[in-house]
């Protein structure tokens, strides 16, 4: 499946008008706000690009957020020092074209963004997601995403945790 993407950040280069994923706010941004986002350094935002014919089958964007360290579950907390805020980051966006749904490309999106944060030699400790709607909240909680206490749709997955299922699925 992924041999028929690359995952590339968004650059002018990326037709944008066409992208269609169903969730009218997901392609407004993608159309409208993500490359100044980009520009701005407000966030990043990574294209999976279809090698075929170069449409934008999905993206993501993923930007610097910190979770309060009494905001995560206790068994959580008791494996990390004692400040106040740890941080995160916050994948804002995760969409893929209705033309190339049902393929996986979710699931290797997300994994290229935990990919990429673990890689950046930051100090992150979790992905933060907000899950738009219920079928959203399933994807995320299907790859190990919990809710953050008191939260309504605010999953978390410690980087660590992620890598680790992400290698158990390789081997």
């Amino acid at each position: 499946m992924s041999g028929s993407f690359r995952i590339e950040p968004l650059s002018g280069n990326h037709d944008r008008a066409n992208f269609l994923s169903g969730s009218d706010a997901l392609d407004r941004y993608f159309r409208e706000q993500a490359s100044q986002d980009v520009k701005r350094r407000i966030a990043t935002c990574f294209v999976a690009v279809s090698v075929s014919d170069g449409d934008v089958a999905g993206y993501y964007t993923l930007t610097a957020t910190g979770v309060a360290l009494d905001a995560l579950a206790p068994e959580i907390i008791k494996k990390l020092p004692r400040y106040p805020v740890v941080p995160a980051v916050l994948m804002g966006r995760l969409a893929v074209n209705r033309l190339y749904r049902g393929r996986g490309l979710g699931g290797v999106l997300l994994s290229d963004a935990l990919t990429r944060t673990a890689r950046a030699q930051l100090g992150v400790f979790a992905m933060v997601v907000d899950a738009k709607d219920e079928a959203a909240q399933r994807f995320y909680e299907h790859y190990g995403f919990t809710f953050l206490p008191g939260e309504v749709r605010r999953l978390c997955l410690p980087i660590t945790t992620a890598l680790r299922r992400l290698t158990d699925r390789r081997h």
